[in-house]
């Protein structure tokens, strides 16, 4: 093994349990280390707030998660769970005496409730399956959870039961194989056994347990919310509790190639037999949002099927007429997940807008969209009798929460989760600038410069393509590729949001569809181009090129057609042959959008057009390979053959491997294993030249 891997693993074993009191550049010492605030939420008389804490246990290798509360006003912030507990995903009661929440139990995470003012957590359920999620109906008289049960399961007097029993027969078999007859077999990082999350009903007691569970998503072949990213923002009570919305994308055979997402509707009393709102759109509905005068159903929705970057249009429907409209057709943003203003005349939805992911409010009345927290990332929000409360970070600050009147002025910060660790660290100043890119369009990137800048140096480059591809490099504080570890090595950083970034108007999103290597590639070009004629302290001759997922596939792409200005490459779960990744990938939707809607058998030349494997003769430029076992979405091999080309064709390289990852490194140990592998290979390069 090479000795920059050594050091790293020895970095590794040397980091303390906190940060160094002593000034010093922004490092991934310190990344790993941040508190992280989020999800808050408001009591029902809006005085307080409710938002969860990860702190970073690094012997234990993950973080912690506990429960905090903060006066509306400002305050104290006062911990509510102890860290060992591991509580997370905070809900007020609905009188706001209690606040409940899950945790894990004797290996399973179920669900827990504690007074507001503080006290004893009680364990609420005590199930042998995981809770996944749950929310609260709205007069406190009933609770949903999420769980995963086996479908064959339903006509069971108890489907939780009938499912561990089936979980324990299969564990007890000495046979290891699975048959499948469809796929998904596999997805994400989890291997299919068979299970679907289906929606529970139960009432709560006096104690506030809650008592029978019934199967309130019975005859729904699908998953809810969906998997594997999914959560409570997919389902909700009407206001008046007497019925359930959610979202279900209908498995069958096509699965894997579909978008088709609907919302559909249950008396939450029986008889459990779901209604379909949206069966008239063959695109993603999804987020179901009840008005609080009950008379209007809210969602999301796109109107593209396959399409999974498509436009999230607001969407309103009628509950007594049936009568559909799109609130929002004139605003070109895709929205997120909703909340409703108080008096019924806002919808509030965060979207990247130009380099931030910023708060808009919507006026349901007429579509307009306003701008109302423009800076920075709001990860997070809710809304309450006393205006909003937010989790946002940005470039140089991690997640906090913040207030804000109902139309995001008098922003307030109101917790300091990381002030200690913020105090003894410098930080790289970033700048958003603009170019004239592909087709004439204003392209927008951003540079950081190094954390001990001085006028009249030039300093090496870190230049950074960002993946999704839809998506953007913005405003935040990201905890895989933040420009601030780079800008604390003595890096500059470049990033470039290409057409098909998301930010910029859904044209521009659009672009990439279809063009994986075309209008990208002369962004990139382009504003490197930009750059380096804006910023002279950026040394063209010492720069290397860095991305991940799209961004790793554009290493590869870039490492056959544009390697001149790069003095090493790394390539983070990329794809090397497009022909495999249509095959091994697991959501084909996604691939076969990207190749015109079409498969691979059907349209060989389409997938050959932009496919590095073909330019494997032209590289020459130094590369770091980094792909971990668990990533399905682009699988392992995918890393493996492009380190195999490289070794083959004689090039300086290496190959790092995560046995225990996905598509993200996410434990503490092997982040930072990451970027001191990284950030060696960098410095490797880009020293300068020996006189």
């Amino acid at each position: 093994m090479k000795s920059v891997l050594a050091a790293a693993i020895a970095a590794v074993a040397a980091l303390p349990a906190a940060a160094s009191a002593a000034s010093h550049p922004f490092d991934v010492h310190d990344l790993v280390m941040m508190n992280r605030a989020s999800d808050p939420v408001l009591s029902p008389d809006g005085r307080s707030i409710a938002y969860g804490l990860r702190e970073t246990d690094y012997d234990a290798n993950k973080g912690k998660n506990s429960l905090w509360t903060v006066p509306y006003g400002g305050g104290n912030p006062q911990r509510l769970t102890d860290q060992a507990l591991n509580a997370s995903s905070a809900r007020w009661s609905h009188d706001g005496k209690a606040i409940y929440f899950l945790a894990p139990k004797d290996g399973t995470s179920q669900l827990w409730r504690i007074e507001a003012k503080g006290g004893t957590a009680t364990q609420a359920t005590t199930l042998a399956l995981d809770v996944n999620n749950f929310k609260l109906s709205p007069d406190g008289q009933h609770v949903l959870l999420s769980i995963d049960v086996f479908n064959a399961c339903a006509d069971d007097a108890d489907v939780l039961a009938c499912t561990q029993k089936k979980l324990d027969t299969r564990k007890a078999d000495k046979a290891s194989g699975t048959l499948y007859d469809s796929i998904f077999v596999r997805h994400w990082d989890s291997w299919s056994d068979g299970r679907r999350s289906q929606l529970f009903i139960a009432d709560l007691g006096a104690d506030g347990k809650p008592g029978k569970l019934d199967l309130l998503s019975k005859g729904i072949d699908g998953d809810v919310p969906s998997k594997p990213f999914g959560d409570d923002s997919e389902y909700a009570f009407s206001a008046d509790g007497k019925t359930v919305y959610f979202n279900a994308r209908i498995a069958g055979k096509g699965e894997p190639w579909s978008t088709n997402f609907d919302i559909y509707s249950v008396p939450a009393h029986g008889p459990y037999v779901a209604k379909n709102l949206t069966a008239d759109n063959p695109a993603w509905d999804g987020y179901p949002l009840p008005s609080a005068d009950g008379k209007t159903l809210y969602w999301l929705a796109m109107k593209r099927p396959g399409f999974e970057a498509d436009r999230f249009g607001i969407w309103a429907l009628d509950l007594a007429s049936g009568a559909k409209r799109e609130v929002d057709p004139q605003w070109d943003r895709s929205a997120s997940g909703l909340k409703e203003s108080t008096d019924g005349k806002t919808l509030y939805t965060a979207s990247d807008d130009w380099g931030d992911h910023a708060l808009f409010g919507i006026d349901v009345k007429t579509g307009k969209a306003k701008k109302l927290v423009a800076s920075g990332s709001i990860a997070s929000f809710d809304v309450g009798a006393k205006g909003l409360v937010l989790a946002r970070n940005d470039f140089k600050h991690p997640n906090d929460i913040y207030t804000a009147n109902a139309n995001g002025g008098s922003l307030k910060q109101v917790t300091r989760v990381n002030a200690e660790r913020l105090r003894d660290i410098r930080f790289g100043d970033s700048e958003f600038f603009t170019f004239k890119g592909y087709g004439g369009d204003t392209v927008q990137g951003y540079v950081t410069k190094p954390v001990n800048y001085k006028s009249g140096k030039k300093y090496p480059v870190a230049f950074i393509v960002h993946g999704g591809p839809q998506g953007a490099m913005t405003n935040d504080f990201h905890y895989r590729w933040n420009p601030q570890t780079y800008a604390g090595q003595g890096f500059a950083v470049v990033t470039i949001n290409f057409h098909g970034s998301t930010g910029y108007g859904q044209a521009f999103t659009d672009k990439i569809s279809g063009d994986w290597g075309g209008a990208p590639l002369d962004d990139l070009k382009a504003g490197w181009a930009a750059a380096q004629q804006k910023y002279s302290f950026l040394d063209g001759n010492r720069a290397c090129a860095l991305g991940a997922s799209y961004g790793g596939y554009m290493m590869y792409w870039m490492a056959g057609v544009w390697n001149e200005p790069w003095k090493c490459i790394v390539a983070h779960d990329g794809v090397f042959d497009s022909r495999m990744m249509s095959y091994s990938t697991e959501e084909l939707w996604f691939d076969e959008w990207e190749h015109a809607g079409k498969t691979q058998f059907d349209d060989p030349a389409g997938y050959e057009k932009y496919n590095p494997v073909n330019h494997v003769k032209d590289w020459r430029v130094p590369m770091l390979v980094v792909h971990s076992d668990q990533d399905f979405r682009i699988p392992l091999e995918q890393g493996l053959a492009a380190f195999t080309a490289l070794q083959r064709r004689g090039i300086p390289s290496q190959f790092l491997r995560f046995p225990d990852e996905n598509h993200w490194i996410l434990k503490p140990h092997n982040s930072v294993l990451w970027h001191d592998t990284v950030n060696a290979w960098l410095k490797q390069w880009t020293a300068p030249a020996a006189k």
